[in-house]
């Protein structure tokens, strides 16, 4: 049985403070951007649709492949968790030996 997972690796590294300052910092940069230059405000608008375009096509490709591996999907879920498990265990290691990690990026 895969080990009973209650953290995610992904979640717990876009909470770390340096990681979740620096994406609310791009965040604020693309958004002042796209208010202050109409031409790239344009850009942004198209190259948005065609990102979320790009999510839809990847995720219709892939329920053909999403139903093959159906049957096996204990053991691929089971080696995902296995992952995660290790993952979050590497992130404890660097958030012991890096403190500057528990900092937002302009400390």
């Amino acid at each position: 049985y895969p080990p009973t997972t209650q953290e995610n690796v992904l979640q717990r590294v876009l909470q770390l403070p340096v990681v979740s300052s620096t994406c609310q910092t791009l965040q604020r940069k693309y958004s002042s951007t796209k208010e202050s230059h109409p031409l790239m405000a344009s850009v942004c608008q198209v190259y948005e649709r065609g990102v979320q375009g790009a999510g839809a096509l990847a995720m219709w490709g892939m329920e053909p492949v999403v139903r093959r591996l159906e049957p096996q999907c204990e053991s691929v879920c089971y080696a995902v968790a296995v992952a995660n498990n290790l993952a979050c265990r590497g992130l404890d290691h660097l958030e012991e030996k890096i403190p500057a990690l528990q900092y937002p990026v302009d400390k």
